[in-house]
């Protein structure tokens, strides 16, 4: 039986484009089953159905979500940049709720380009050749340009006097930015000006930042079975105890590639049958849980 102090407790979702749509089901099964985080904290594809879940209502949003960006995948002249800003604009909560003093916290994952010269990579033409090249490092596990000119940035409603503060007037900057893949993204992100790339690069899932930000259990969603790593480099799994503080992982027993849904590709039977899978894995999960 698994034991969680929902006093300090906080949900990190992964990226994944489509994929995210597994977690999207288990946020779905959390919330029907009436568990309540303190926090929420969002990677990439994740944004948008997180930020329902803080108010309560990602089962509402359902998988109709990811059929509208299917749909606009299908248009010609419609890339994921278009289909991003697109759920972003159309699709995100309320802000008068998501923004509002009772809401939980909700922390987003954004990867800050810190010096001038990936500035100019990853904001102009140069990015989808740089996005390709770091695909290339990433199978290769090669980590050393992200080291060099990237940190993870955390946005957060908690943090109201910081430079990292998330609100109603950054919201669209910090979410578009949090899911702008270099290699296939052809808008460039920026955040008060300053340029800003997907959380994937150096923030997979932002349970390790939840522990830092003092909550003492997280539940961890990813989105591909096998370990889930900090970032896609995969040099460091993220633990189940990290500094004294539990770490739940559920994931999916096979990958979404089995159900036709792949990263920036997928079917309407595949979108709702990994759904549906991330409630199963989350159904089952609560089977096992007492709250503290």
């Amino acid at each position: 039986m698994l034991r969680i102090n929902n006093k300090s407790l906080a949900i990190a979702c992964a990226s994944g484009s489509f994929k995210g749509a597994f977690a999207h089901g288990v946020l779905s099964a959390l919330e029907s089953a009436g568990i309540r985080a303190n926090a929420y904290a969002a990677a990439s594809s994740s944004v948008v159905p997180i930020a329902w879940a803080a108010i309560g209502e990602t089962t509402n949003l359902g998988v109709d979500y990811w059929f509208a960006g299917l749909q606009l995948l299908k248009k010609p002249d419609i890339g994921m940049s278009q289909i991003v800003l697109a759920g972003i604009a159309h699709l995100s909560p309320p802000k008068e709720r998501l923004f509002a003093p009772e809401t939980p916290s909700y922390f987003i994952a954004t990867s800050a380009v810190i010096s001038e010269s990936a500035a100019n990579e990853t904001q102009t033409e140069k990015a989808r050749r740089l996005g390709r090249r770091l695909l290339v490092s990433a199978g290769k596990r090669d980590r050393s340009w992200v080291d060099e000119h990237l940190q993870v940035a955390l946005f957060s409603t908690s943090n109201p006097k910081g430079e990292l503060h998330l609100n109603a007037s950054n919201f669209e900057e910090v979410a578009y930015a949090s899911s702008r893949m270099l290699h296939g993204w052809n808008i460039p992100a920026w955040i008060d000006g300053k340029p800003f790339i997907d959380a994937s690069y150096t923030c997979l899932c932002p349970a390790i930042a939840m522990v830092e930000a003092g909550y003492q259990e997280v539940i961890a969603i990813a989105n591909e079975p096998g370990t889930l790593y900090q970032d896609m480099f995969q040099l460091e799994p993220i633990p189940e105890i990290y500094k004294g503080a539990r770490i739940h992982i559920i994931r999916p027993d096979v990958d979404p590639k089995e159900y036709e849904v792949n990263f920036t590709d997928a079917t309407e039977a595949g979108l709702i049958g990994i759904y549906q899978h991330g409630k199963q894995k989350g159904n089952e999960f609560i089977e096992h849980l007492t709250l503290e």
